[in-house]
C-alpha cells in the first residue's frame, strides 16, 4: 500500500509548536489513526518512522511527533524531558487528529514505547476518546529503575547533583548531561551499551543532541505510571514486553500487567529492551496492527 507523508505541526500549551509527520494510507477516508511518540530523551529520527509506515500501510492514519524541546518541535530548555509536559502535549495531538478530515474521530488508538510507553498507561486511564492502548516495553516505575541502573555507592553523589542543580536553577537554567555515554567520568543518564549503540545511531543533522536536563532524571524518578495501569480498563490495553529488558526491567512490566484489568493481551518478545525496535521489530508491528484493527 503506497503512503503519502506529511509535515505537520500544531498548538500546545504556551503557544508551542509541537512537530511531526502524519502518514496517509491509501484508499478513501476517514481512516481509523494512530498517534504515537517517542520515549526519554528521543526523537521521530530513533526507531519510530517504520513502525508509523507499517500502521498507514496497514490502514491506520498514524501522526508521530516529537515532544517539546526536542527535534521538529519548539520548546525551552531544550533537551529537557518532563513527563508530565510531554502528556499534556500528548492530548493535543490527539485533539489535532480528531480534527483532521481524513480521521475518523471515533477510531483513535494510542501507541508508546518506553518513556512514552508509560505515558500510553497514563493517557490510556484517564482519555476515554482513545479506544486502543499499545505499551510497548513501557516505563512502569521510574524509582526502581533508577535503583536498578545506579550503583548503590553513586547514589549520594547523584542527589547532590540534583540538588545542586536544584540551587542553580534560581539563577539561570537547568544544567545538562549526556542521555548516553560509557565515559564514567562523565556525567549521562545512561550507560548500557545497547543503549548508547541505538541512540547514537545516525539522524538527520541538527535533529538531535546528546544532551538530557539533569531535572529530568530527578522528574523520572518521581515518575509511576504503572500505578495507573488498572484503571485503563475497559479500554482494551496490550503490553508488548521483551524478554531480558534491562532497561524498563521485564519484571515490573509482567508485574504491571497482571494488574491490569480486561481486556487486555501481553505478547512477550526475545531479547533486551532496543531489540524491540531492531530485530523484534516485525513482530512487535504485527502483534500492535493486530490489535488495532481488532478494536479500532
Amino acid at each position: 500500500m503506497s503512503i503519502n507523508r506529511i509535515d505537520i505541526a500544531f498548538r500546545a500549551d504556551g503557544n508551542i509548536s509541537i512537530g511531526g509527520w502524519l502518514f496517509l494510507p491509501e484508499g478513501p477516508a476517514p481512516h481509523p489513526a494512530v498517534t504515537m511518540c517517542a520515549g526519554f530523551g528521543g526523537t521521530i529520527h530513533h526507531g519510530l518512522e517504520p513502525f508509523a509506515v507499517a500502521f498507514a500501510e496497514a490502514g491506520f492514519a498514524t501522526l508521530l511527533h516529537d515532544h517539546r524541546g526536542f527535534g521538529r518541535s519548539e520548546g525551552q530548555p531544550r533537551q529537557d524531558v518532563d513527563p508530565w509536559r510531554q502528556i499534556a502535549d500528548w492530548r493535543r495531538a490527539i485533539s489535532y487528529l480528531e480534527g483532521r478530515p481524513e480521521v475518523d474521530a471515533k477510531r483513535i488508538g494510542l501507541w508508546g514505547t518506553s518513556y512514552s510507553g508509560g505515558h500510553a498507561l497514563m493517557l490510556g486511564a484517564s482519555d476515554r476518546k482513545l479506544k486502543a492502548i499499545v505499551a510497548q516495553v513501557p516505563t512502569i516505575s521510574g524509582y526502581e529503575q533508577g535503583l536498578r541502573r545506579i550503583p548503590a555507592d553513586q547514589f549520594a553523589a547523584v542527589d547532590e547533583a540534583l540538588a545542586q542543580d536544584d540551587r542553580n536553577q534560581l539563577d539561570g537554567e537547568p544544567g545538562y548531561q549526556a542521555l548516553v555515554g560509557a565515559d564514567p567520568a562523565v556525567p549521562a543518564a545512561y550507560r548500557s551499551r545497547d543503549a548508547i549503540d541505538f541512540m547514537l545511531r545516525p539522524v538527520p543533522e541538527g535533529a538531535w543532541e546528546n544532551t538530557v536536563t539533569l531535572r529530568s532524571s530527578r522528574l523520572a524518578r518521581m515518575y509511576e505510571p504503572g500505578a495507573f495501569v488498572a484503571r485503563v480498563s475497559p479500554t482494551p490495553l496490550m503490553f508488548i514486553v521483551a524478554r531480558d529488558d534491562g532497561s524498563t526491567p521485564t519484571d515490573l512490566a509482567l508485574a504491571a500487567y497482571q494488574c491490569a484489568l480486561e481486556p487486555k493481551r501481553l505478547v512477550l518478545l526475545p531479547g533486551v529492551h532496543y531489540d524491540i525496535y531492531i530485530a523484534q521489530r516485525p513482530a512487535a508491528i504485527a502483534a500492535a496492527v493486530e490489535w488495532f484493527r481488532e478494536h479500532l
